[in-house]
């Protein structure tokens, strides 16, 4: 039998009897994976989608923990691998005898899976996994790459395979574009285009920088980009992911954390995240904040992007816990410490 090359494994620490995050982890685990596999968020009907598969997929892979990887890997691939082609449905709910609604893909939760299972392939060398994540990934390219229509020669990521292509622009959604995992998704499987979406889009965080943190979403059109004539333009539950993945991927100094940071010091958003105002929404014209959280997983980003653009060393990232919190903002704030490890070290929580 074939066996998977061996590259050097970011997250061998997190494998091992030495993990940092055991606690954390089991933590996640006991309170939104469910028995069968599911990743539940309750803030959405109790819903399990590919983001929420991917994310729980690639947690599992990073920390060595087989067991759950395994009931993750094989719920998704019975309810939600049932494309014709080789990407996830976005949404599976359990109203009834629970079901997909809608077939349409999530290019971010089929790039996090693809991600997951090129982890765990090159960790035990299961060609059969590595398998998998090619064809994810070239599935991802046909079904959700496209050419700009600005004229520069870039590449897109939309942010499923339809709905996204208008006849003003092309709408895409640049807390989807995950730079770590779309350079190894490419390296591993040869998909290489990820890899040029992933340093095109940093062309166009790098301008939208300019202006402010991220949009949430944003139109490429034949005149350039544009806010989508259905959008506000805010910062918030999408775009907050943005600043994490660049750091996460080791571009800590880039101009989209800036701007991130920037925000929050301007809102004051860095006291005490027990208090309950933790932001979550920002105004990217006047700054102003429009929506705050209890959750502290949002304190999380917000102390860990301070912390990268600060003088000093250490950060004020919140203990973990998942007492009060949602499946996203406690996925966020585990996601973030991951971050902090292995990219970020000069952040250690104090």
């Amino acid at each position: 039998m074939a066996v998977v090359a061996q590259t050097a494994d970011p997250f061998a620490e997190f494998s091992t009897e030495r993990n940092p995050l055991n606690v954390p982890w089991a933590a996640w685990k006991a309170a939104y994976l469910s028995d069968d596999g599911r990743v539940v968020d309750t803030m959405q009907q109790g819903a399990s989608h590919s983001e929420s598969q991917g994310y729980g997929l690639l947690l599992a892979a990073i920390f060595g923990d087989y067991a759950a990887f395994d009931l993750i890997f094989d719920w998704t691939e019975a309810n939600l691998a049932i494309r014709s082609d080789s990407l996830l449905a976005w949404r599976w709910l359990p109203e009834g005898n629970g079901g997909v609604p809608d077939l349409n893909n999530a290019s971010d939760g089929d790039l996090f899976y693809a991600w997951a299972l090129v982890l765990r392939a090159q960790r035990e060398g299961y060609p059969a996994l590595m398998d998998r994540a090619r064809a994810i990934a070239a599935d991802l390219v046909a079904q959700c790459v496209v050419l700009a229509p600005d004229g520069s020669g870039r590449m897109l990521m939309l942010p499923a395979a339809q709905g996204f292509v208008h006849e003003e622009g092309v709408i895409i959604n640049l807390s989807y574009y995950m730079p770590l995992a779309m350079r190894e998704v490419a390296r591993a499987t040869g998909a290489r285009a990820l890899a040029t979406c992933a340093a095109d889009g940093d062309v166009i965080m790098q301008a939208l920088s300019q202006e402010g943190p991220m949009p949430d979403w944003i139109g490429v059109g034949p005149q350039g980009l544009f806010l989508p004539r259905d959008q506000s333009d805010r910062n918030g539950y999408e775009a907050m992911r943005v600043p994490l993945f660049l750091i996460w991927s080791g571009n800590t100094n880039h101009a989209a954390v800036a701007a991130q940071a920037a925000a929050y010091r301007r809102a004051g958003a860095l006291g005490d995240p027990d208090m309950g105002n933790n932001v979550t929404v920002f105004d990217r014209a006047s700054g102003a904040v429009i929506e705050t959280s209890h959750h502290v997983g949002y304190a999380a980003l917000a102390a860990l992007v301070d912390c990268n653009t600060a003088s000093t060393a250490g950060s004020a990232i919140p203990v973990y816990r998942t007492v009060d919190q949602a499946y996203y903002p406690a996925t966020l704030h585990l996601m973030a410490l991951i971050a902090q490890i292995t990219a970020a070290p000069e952040c250690v929580p104090i």
